[in-house]
């Protein structure tokens, strides 16, 4: 697995208090909100702004681009990926 992908499993863990469950529950691919992980709006902000403090990133909450970088642990880890490569 990737050390990124990884990381973001992490913070996922660490900024939701998700005790119950270790990076290797979390699929890269399935989706994080909804039927997938099951996160939910409140959840979406407090992640929101661990990756934006974490990676020292920009993010729009009313950006649809943005939210959609959101769907999946593979899909968020592109996404910090490409705006580090921009840096």
């Amino acid at each position: 697995m990737e050390e990124l992908e990884q990381q973001v499993k992490q913070l996922i863990i660490d900024t939701l208090n998700l005790e119950e469950i270790t990076t290797s529950d979390i699929e890269t691919d399935a989706a994080l909100f909804g039927d997938g992980l099951g996160l939910d709006s409140i959840d979406a902000l407090e992640l929101g702004l661990a990756v934006k403090n974490r990676y020292h990133l920009s993010l729009s909450a009313e950006s649809k681009e943005v939210r959609g970088h959101f769907f999946s642990v593979a899909t968020l880890a592109a996404f910090i990926r490409s705006q580090q490569t921009n840096i």
